[in-house]
C-alpha cells in the first residue's frame, strides 16, 4: 500500500457524493434576492424558488417518496418542471420526465416499466395522460398542474392539486443528499427502434458534471440569463435546469415556442443564451418583421441536430445570434460534443468554412474521451477523415445503463466503450464528423423518429407491397421522414391517403411529409437499399 493511501481515508469532513442540488442549495444562500425564474408575469427569486423545491419534496417524502421511487412528470416548459428537477431527488427519488408529444399507449408503457408512484401532470396534456393511465397496470397518485400564468383546455385527472400538494410540504425539509453519487437521479425514455423504448438512467455524478460542463462548453457569466425554448423532458434538458443554480442565472419559461413570444423574451429579459433544434432557428428567422426587436445583447445559441446551412448561420448572426453546433445522445445526457469554433476559421472561404461547421466536434470537458473505432475489432480508426467507424464515448456523462434491460446495456458497452450507433469519421485534428447513422434514425426538429416505426405503420395498410423511409435535408426542421412506398399489383393509394394513414397510426410528429410511389430498389437477397433511396430523397 502507498504511504499516501495509509490512514488517509474519506470521511465526511473530506468526500461528499456529488449532485447537482447542491447547486441550487448554494445560489439560494449567496443570491437569495436575485431572480431565479421569469414565467409570464412571475417573478420567483432563488430564495423563494429553493423553498418551493423544499417543499415538492417534502411532499413527496410525506406521502411515501423515498430511495429508487419514480415520480414521472407530463409537464410543459413550467416552474414546477423545474421544481421536479430538484423537489423529487431530494427525497431520493428519480424523476421520470415524459415526452408530451408521444402517444397514449407509449405513456402507458414508460408509466408501467417506471413502475411511477406518482404521476404530475400538465392540464393541457389531461387528456393523453387519462388514456394512458387506462391502458397501464401502475396506479399513482395523480397530480393535477395548473399553470398560474396561462390559461389553456383540459380537465382535471388527478385525486390532488399540484399548489395544494407543495403547499403541504415543509419549506425547511431537510433533503437528502444521495448515499452514493452513482445512485440515479432520473429517467429518460429513448424513441423505440424497434419494440418498447429503452429507460435511459443517470446519475447524480454525470448530472453534476455536465450541468457544470454545459456553463464552460457556453461559457455562461455569472447570472446568465437561459430561455427555454429546449424542451425540458428532453434529456432533462440537457441538464441545463441543473446548470443555471451552478452561476445563479435566471430561467425564462415558454409554455410554447412561438416567435412573438421568443422575440419579446430576447429584448425584455435581455436573454443570453438558449438552446433548441433547427425548428427553432426557423421559428426565429422566419417570424413578421413586426414581431422581431433589434437586440443589444449577443446571444448564444446551441442546436444539436444536423448542422445548420450557411445561409441560416448568416441569417442568425445577422439578427444577433451566435450559434454553437452540439451532439450527443439520450445516453450521454444529452449533449457531450462540440464544434469547439476556431477563430483561423473564420477566415476560410465559403464551401471550406461550411465542411468545418458541419463536423460534430470534440469532447466537452466532462466527458473523457471520444473517438471513431471498428465495432468489430474495437481499434480507432486511422484519423483520414475518410475511413467510416462508430462514434464511441467513455466517461462520467455517459449513462448508468438501460433500465431493466442487461442485455442492451452490455451491448451498449461493449468494450468498455458506449456504442453510439452513430457512424462517422475522425478527422486529423481530432474532430469527428457523422455520416450516417447505423439505425436510421431521422431526427427531425430535434426529435428522434426511427424510420422502422414508421415502415411497420406503412406495411399495415392494405395497398402497400414495400415501404422504405428515410432522411429528407429539410430548412425548417433539419431533416423530415420521406418515405418511398410501392403499392400492391390491383391497389391505387394517394400520397395524401398515406399520410392520413400514417397520422392514424403515429404521433404527428413522425408522419412522413413527403410520399413517393416508386419501385423500390432492392439488394439481390430483397433488402432495400437505403442509400440510393437517400439520394433520392435529396434530389
Amino acid at each position: 500500500m502507498s504511504s499516501y493511501d495509509h490512514d488517509l481515508d474519506k470521511n465526511a469532513a473530506n468526500f461528499q457524493p456529488l449532485t447537482p442540488l447542491s447547486f441550487l442549495e448554494r445560489s439560494a444562500a449567496v443570491y437569495p434576492d436575485r431572480l431565479a425564474i421569469i414565467h409570464g408575469r412571475a417573478r420567483v427569486t432563488y430564495r423563494d424558488f429553493y423553498a418551493r423545491c423544499r417543499k415538492l419534496g417534502s411532499a413527496l417524502a410525506r406521502y411515501g417518496i423515498g430511495k429508487g421511487d419514480t415520480v414521472s412528470v407530463l409537464l410543459a416548459n413550467t416552474p414546477a418542471m423545474l421544481e421536479c428537477h430538484y423537489g423529487v431527488p431530494m427525497t431520493k427519488g428519480v424523476l421520470n420526465t415524459l415526452n408530451t408529444r408521444l402517444d397514449a399507449a407509449t405513456i402507458a408503457f414508460s408509466l408501467d416499466h417506471a413502475e411511477a408512484k406518482v404521476f404530475i401532470v400538465d392540464k393541457e396534456f389531461s387528456k393523453l395522460a387519462a388514456d394512458a393511465l387506462a391502458l397501464c397496470k401502475v396506479k399513482p397518485l395523480v397530480i393535477d398542474y395548473i399553470d398560474p400564468e396561462h390559461d389553456v383546455e383540459g380537465a382535471r385527472v388527478g385525486s390532488e392539486d399540484y399548489e395544494t400538494f407543495l403547499q403541504s410540504g415543509d419549506a425547511a425539509y431537510q433533503w437528502h443528499w444521495p448515499d452514493d453519487e452513482w445512485d440515479a437521479i432520473s429517467l429518460n425514455y429513448t424513441s423505440g427502434t424497434t419494440g418498447n423504448p429503452k429507460g435511459v438512467v443517470y446519475h447524480h455524478r454525470g448530472a453534476a458534471l455536465l450541468a457544470q460542463g454545459n456553463v464552460l462548453t457556453a461559457t455562461m457569466p455569472k447570472h446568465a440569463v437561459y430561455l427555454w425554448t429546449l424542451p425540458m423532458f428532453h434529456c432533462n434538458g440537457w441538464c441545463f435546469p441543473w446548470s443555471l443554480s451552478v452561476i445563479g442565472g435566471t430561467h425564462v419559461t415558454l409554455r410554447w415556442v412561438r416567435s412573438k413570444l421568443i422575440w419579446a423574451a430576447l429584448d425584455e429579459h435581455k436573454v443570453t443564451h438558449l438552446c433548441g433544434a433547427p425548428i427553432v432557428m426557423s421559428t426565429i428567422l422566419n417570424a413578421p418583421a413586426e414581431e422581431k426587436r433589434a437586440l443589444s445583447q449577443k446571444v448564444e445559441f446551441f442546436t444539436a441536430a444536423a448542422p445548420p446551412p450557411e445561409a441560416v448561420l448568416a441569417a442568425m448572426a445577422e439578427s444577433g445570434f451566435n450559434v454553437t453546433h452540439l451532439y450527443g445522445l439520450t445516453e450521454t445526457y444529452g449533449p457531450a460534443v462540440v464544434n469547439d469554433w476556431k477563430a483561423e476559421w473564420d477566415e476560410l472561404a465559403g464551401p471550406a468554412r461550411a465542411a468545418k461547421k458541419a463536423r460534430q466536434g470534440v469532447r466537452y470537458h466532462a466527458l473523457e474521451d471520444l473517438t471513431v473505432m471498428d465495432p468489430e475489432t474495437m481499434q480507432r480508426v486511422p484519423a483520414d477523415g475518410e475511413t467510416m467507424g462508430e462514434v464511441m464515448f467513455r466517461g462520467n456523462v455517459v449513462m448508468k445503463g438501460y433500465l431493466k434491460n442487461p442485455k442492451a446495456s452490455a451491448e451498449a458497452f461493449r468494450g468498455g466503450w458506449f456504442h453510439s450507433g452513430d457512424l462517422g469519421v475522425l478527422h486529423p485534428d481530432g474532430y469527428i464528423q457523422l455520416k450516417d447513422r447505423s439505425k436510421d434514425i431521422i431526427i427531425s426538429g430535434g426529435e428522434n423518429i426511427s424510420s422502422i416505426e414508421v415502415e411497420d405503420a406503412l406495411y399495415k395498410h392494405p395497398a402497400v407491397q414495400a415501404a422504405g423511409v428515410v432522411a429528407k435535408p429539410d430548412p425548417k426542421w433539419g431533416e423530415t421522414p420521406c418515405a418511398f412506398v410501392e403499392l400492391k399489383p390491383g391497389k391505387t393509394a394517394t400520397a395524401d391517403e398515406i399520410i392520413k394513414w400514417c397520422r392514424d397510426h403515429l404521433a404527428h410528429y413522425k408522419v412522413p411529409h413527403y410520399v413517393i410511389f416508386t419501385e423500390i430498389p432492392k439488394t439481390s437477397t430483397g433488402k432495400i437499399q437505403k442509400f440510393k433511396l437517400r439520394e433520392l430523397a435529396k434530389g
